[in-house]
């Protein structure tokens, strides 16, 4: 599988498809395969790149202090080594907060950015969620903390229906999981995150899109977001949880594909 050597260090990746380049950037979990259900739809038009963040899967597992903006120079970094001068770009949730930093810092970088399950500056709803997560990660250990990820990230329904798949694939979730030490810097990173200052300074094309459900990242959140971001396109899907691509993939991909592909149209 391929490498990316960042210069301190690696990055696992993987690119699907040709035409204009589009980054599918993932959340906390950080890792390439949370966009299994986009892929095969997205590389029909686009060169799709999926990476895992680094202290994710099989990037380097840095111990280090993360932060939003580590993570987004890490992007930049990947981008780099692949010749990638600009490119289209979706991020979740952490991966929403890289897209923002992005299209404030280096909007020359970007086509366009999806805000995916995003959010302005934690709140006490999302610094709950994140305290009871670290809580099971010290107090109950990987395995309770693993059990537990499902009820952040999909709604009842989606758990009734896969529930005794979510019990099978445990232990390889486990098994995939970082050191303590990663996992609770990259919570510190998302808690950290405070776009408020500058949100508006985004300058590329945006869609913000989110579920109603949405547990981690309410969707008040994104209602938020697309009042800050100039010309921002709001869609809110009806249900689906914080992971709604992977709940409700066609009426995910749709809208984001229906929003990409007017970015090519002339204005």
């Amino acid at each position: 599988m391929p490498i990316a050597d960042i210069g301190n260090g690696e990055l696992h990746y993987e690119i699907h498809g040709e035409g204009p380049p589009l980054m599918l950037v993932a959340g906390l979990g950080g890792t390439a395969d949370y966009w299994n259900a986009q892929i095969e739809a997205f590389a029909k038009d686009y060169m799709v790149v999926v990476h895992d963040h680094r202290g994710t899967g099989q990037s380097t597992h840095s111990e280090i202090d993360y932060s939003v903006d580590q993570m987004t120079e890490d992007l930049s970094r990947l981008m780099d080594f692949l010749n990638i001068d600009r490119a289209h770009i979706v991020g979740h949730s952490t991966g929403a907060a890289m897209a923002i930093v992005l299209a404030v810092k280096a909007p020359e970088r970007l086509s366009s950015a999806v805000i995916y399950a995003g959010w302005t500056k934690a709140d006490p709803q999302m610094s709950r969620c994140f305290d009871v997560r670290r809580a099971l990660l010290r107090d109950s250990g990987v395995q309770a903390y693993a059990r537990a990820t499902p009820l952040f990230l999909f709604p009842p329904w989606f758990i009734r229906d896969h529930g005794q798949a979510m019990i099978e694939h445990e232990p390889n979730a486990v098994a995939a999981l970082p050191s303590a030490m990663i996992m609770e810097s990259r919570m510190d990173a998302v808690l950290a995150f405070d776009c408020t200052d500058y949100i508006g300074a985004v300058g590329v094309p945006s869609l913000v899109i989110c579920a109603e459900d949405d547990f981690l990242t309410p969707a008040y959140f994104s209602r938020e977001l697309v009042e800050l971001i100039p010309g921002a396109e709001l869609n809110i899907i009806e249900n689906g949880g914080h992971a709604v691509s992977v709940t409700r993939p066609e009426l995910f991909n749709e809208a984001v594909l229906a929003f990409l592909d007017r970015q090519a149209l002339p204005s």
